[in-house]
């Protein structure tokens, strides 16, 4: 007989209600990758069906500076939202999470375990919608780095003018998508544990 893991899948669980959270939050988190740095469209779990759907083509010509998706069992909600400056809530959706690493990865749908670094907290049309920063757990090329401020700026310059101008519609100016400032890994533990009341809350355990 065959010896299965524990605890095992029959079907397929669904990546935001259905992963962990990681193996050690709020400092080692797992999170499901939407989108990688070769991706010209913008895709995104589906939250009914747990599938991938495709939300729109990307409507300027950067891509995406890193691996881009998000922490399952978490939600922006109101905790999220105090943690901010601006009179804003959460965004109601998982917390979002960029992972840098020095190998290029090409593939979407994919886990891995992210090493939490800091976190950029942006302002979408009046709601909360913070991108948490980590690298890579077990890249070796990041294994000095603990915190944002450790990074080369340019990286830092490049994740904060992609999600400044990724919505943009060219010919048009806005003022409802802003991001505000760039944060610590102390702050990002913060707004990760927020994260996870708000999904109890919500959703329960």
């Amino acid at each position: 007989m065959a010896n299965f893991p524990n605890p095992f899948f029959r079907w397929r669980p669904h990546p935001w209600h259905g992963l962990e959270v990681g193996s050690n939050p709020p400092e080692i988190v797992n999170a499901f990758i939407e989108l990688t740095p070769f991706d010209t469209i913008k895709y995104e779990v589906d939250k009914k069906t747990g599938y991938m759907r495709v939300d729109r083509p990307q409507r300027s010509s950067s891509l995406p500076p890193s691996l881009y998706g998000f922490i399952p069992r978490t939600y922006c909600g109101d905790e999220v939202g105090k943690l901010s400056k601006q009179e804003v809530k959460g965004d109601g959706d998982p917390l979002d999470i960029c992972v840098l690493s020095e190998r290029p990865i090409d593939r979407n749908e994919v886990i891995l375990s992210a090493r939490v670094i800091g976190g950029l907290h942006m302002v979408d049309q009046g709601e909360a919608d913070d991108k948490i920063i980590s690298v890579l757990d077990n890249d070796t090329y990041y294994a000095d780095v603990t915190d944002v401020n450790d990074l080369p700026p340019v990286l830092i310059e490049r994740l904060r003018h992609y999600f400044g101008t990724y919505k943009l519609i060219p010919g048009r100016e806005t003022k409802d998508v802003f991001v505000e400032g760039i944060y610590d890994v102390e702050h990002a533990s913060q707004v990760i544990k927020a994260s996870i009341e708000d999904y109890e809350s919500m959703f329960g355990e």
